[in-house]
């Protein structure tokens, strides 16, 4: 008989899950009078079918996994960072801000991309800070406070495009414009992926692991976001570990912005972050925040994004369809974790 407790215990009921949200999108087609073999088929295909789609899939994959590292720091401190597609946003301005400044001057292009990456991390980290300072000193849930520092990042954007930063003639909704490809981060030639991007979300996401799972910050980190009163009754300092998750998750976020502007669009845009955020939110959630598992289902989600692009243009179907698999994932595997847990209390007791 199966221990509850066991680890094969927990990987059945996860693979529920991952079943039930499959039946549960296949449903929500069948409901659309859409193929649901076809659709998983070219969301398959529209990920992996060529050379082209698997750089695609790699170039959301970066953002979204310098989102997700940033969001398994303010995971572990017990905060909901739902501002990070502000700081997101934010560090797409800086950066773009920065190149604005130095593109003019005889600095090395690599020196003004250099300089834009670290602008991209202090834009997010100011914004970031913004959500603690209101959490920790002004008594305001991180998460209305992140939410709304999102709409006012996103005015901002829409201002300096239709602004400061428009076009020569008039504001255009496709953003600033472009810089000199002297200013972007080399790329594979042919494809849109960047090796430097590529470098960079792997040593982000490889760093967050050393900090949860081998620093003293990181035990202390966790312990504020276990039980915040017992942390500070024994000494741990909890607004300043939550201030240091802000900034760090911040200076992710930003570096995601950057990365936007550097290897993916070389300019501001409206929709800069992409929904990379939120879409991280999902992915710390459905991996129970543990960092080992943020690089393989980041890049699964990222490429359920690409391959659904495929599905507007072969089967007249809205692409959020992607979306709603996602989403299903995520609750399915929390409500599956919710029954294992339960089932294993019932046995303890």
């Amino acid at each position: 008989m199966l221990n509850k407790s066991s680890a094969g215990f927990k990987f059945g009921f996860q693979i529920l899950a991952i079943v039930a949200a499959l039946i549960f999108t296949t449903v929500v087609m069948l409901l659309a009078k859409a193929p649901p073999l076809e659709a998983f088929k070219l969301i398959f295909t529209g990920s992996v079918g060529s050379t082209g789609k698997i750089s695609d899939v790699i170039v959301a994959w970066i953002p979204l996994l310098l989102a997700t590292s940033g969001l398994l720091l303010t995971f572990a401190a017990g905060l909901w960072n739902i501002g990070i597609e502000g700081q997101i946003t934010l560090g797409a301005i800086f950066t773009t801000w920065a190149l604005r400044l130095l593109q003019d001057t005889s600095l090395s292009p690599t020196l003004i991309i250099l300089i834009g990456f670290l602008a991209g991390i202090l834009g997010g980290m100011i914004w970031a800070s913004l959500t603690g300072l209101l959490k920790i000193y002004g008594g305001v849930n991180e998460i209305f406070g992140g939410l709304g520092l999102n709409f006012v990042a996103t005015a901002l954007t829409i201002w300096l495009i239709f602004g400061p930063w428009k076009r020569p003639g008039v504001g255009s909704m496709s953003g600033t414009v472009p810089f000199d490809n002297l200013l972007w981060l080399p790329q594979v030639e042919g494809l849109r992926m960047s090796w430097w991007s590529l470098g960079i979300g792997l040593i982000g996401i490889a760093i967050v692991y050393l900090i949860l799972q081998g620093t003293y910050f990181g035990l202390r980190l966790k312990a504020v976001g276990k039980n915040g009163r017992a942390a500070f009754v024994i000494g741990i300092p909890t607004g300043k570990y939550m201030m240091s998750a802000f900034f760090i998750c911040g200076a992710f976020a930003g570096l995601a912005g950057a990365t936007q502007v550097l290897a993916v669009y070389h300019r501001l845009i409206p929709a800069i972050s992409s929904g990379y955020g939120f879409l991280g939110l999902m992915v710390a959630m459905l991996i129970n925040y543990q960092a080992l598992w943020a690089a393989p289902v980041a890049l699964f989600f990222a490429a359920l994004n690409i391959g659904s692009i495929q599905l507007p243009i072969v089967l007249k179907l809205d692409s959020t369809l992607s979306g709603v698999l996602q989403g299903a994932l995520v609750l399915f595997v929390l409500m599956m974790d919710g029954v294992r847990r339960r089932l294993t209390a019932k046995k303890v007791k």
